[in-house]
């Protein structure tokens, strides 16, 4: 029996499930019909033109994404457009294109359990938290599932100046440079962190006891804030809290489809890159 799209959706709803992601989101089949059969599979952050050509090119028939193509309804669909070239390409070579946004961030196990455990942290919470479901067939106050909510928080093996911390997760990451905003010398031990846009839960990282607070896109603003309350901001950037997920997710998507005993390529797109340069 060969998959369809379907099939491979419900795979990625077990991993990431649609409930988990955020009202403003619109993760999901972006284009495609569930009944179009999946020989191979390509997975990116960005369902870029140069990403679907050359999906397209590589005879992929379906392309899973992080981020998704539509965010606002289209008025109009222009193929001289990026999001129009897309779907001109997506038609014409019938690959569908599938997005797991927010859902794959809260998930357990998802983006952000993933940029946790990279930088070193370890006994995992979130930071903002959902309700969490009990294992199958567990009495209330037994061990619960792995939480799931927007973010995680996380201890260090060691406590550590600021700095010396920003230096461990640039050579954890493989990254050139990084924005740190707090005192040098400010002992970390406890960590939150936020993959992709983060400045929208910076309230909960203030709630919270944790001395400093990894993400992308922080502002200037926000390192003042933490500033002031003597806390610490590391900003790695949108690209670097996310672009983890593309290998990540393409070797747990093949070992599913291998443990229902199908046979189906899946390629992790190995070209992207951020789309902000240092000169």
């Amino acid at each position: 029996m060969s998959l369809n799209v379907g099939d491979v959706i419900q795979i990625l709803e077990a991993m990431a499930p649609s409930r988990l992601a955020e009202d403003w989101d619109n993760a999901g089949l972006q284009t495609g019909q569930m009944d179009w059969p999946v020989r191979s599979i390509w997975v990116a952050l960005d369902p870029t033109p140069d990403v679907m050509e050359a999906a397209c090119q590589a005879n992929a028939d379906l392309l899973v994404t992080h981020h998704p193509l539509f965010f606002k309804p289209l008025k109009n669909i222009d193929f001289s457009m990026p999001e129009g070239k897309v779907v001109r390409l997506a038609v014409v070579n019938q690959t569908a294109v599938f997005s797991a946004h927010t859902n794959l961030d809260s998930a357990a196990d998802g983006l952000n359990d993933l940029l946790a455990r990279k930088i070193g942290l370890k006994r995992l919470s979130t930071l903002v938290r959902q309700p969490v479901q009990l294992k199958s067939g567990a009495a209330p106050g037994q061990e619960a599932d792995r939480p799931e909510g927007m973010g995680r928080i996380g201890y260090l093996d060691t406590e550590v100046p600021l700095v010396e911390l920003a230096g461990k997760i640039k050579k954890a990451l493989n990254l050139d440079l990084i924005q740190v905003a707090g005192r040098s010398d400010l002992l970390v031990r406890k960590m939150a962190v936020c993959t992709g846009s983060g400045s929208s839960l910076l309230p909960e990282f203030l709630a919270s006891d944790a001395e400093v607070y990894l993400s992308g896109d922080l502002t200037y603003h926000n390192g003042r804030t933490v500033e002031a309350v003597d806390r610490g901001l590391i900003d790695i950037g949108h690209f670097a809290s996310e672009h983890i997920i593309v290998a990540d997710l393409a070797h747990r998507l093949k070992a599913h489809i291998v443990s229902a005993g199908e046979t189906v390529a899946v390629t992790a797109c190995a070209f992207e890159i951020d789309p902000f340069t240092q000169v």
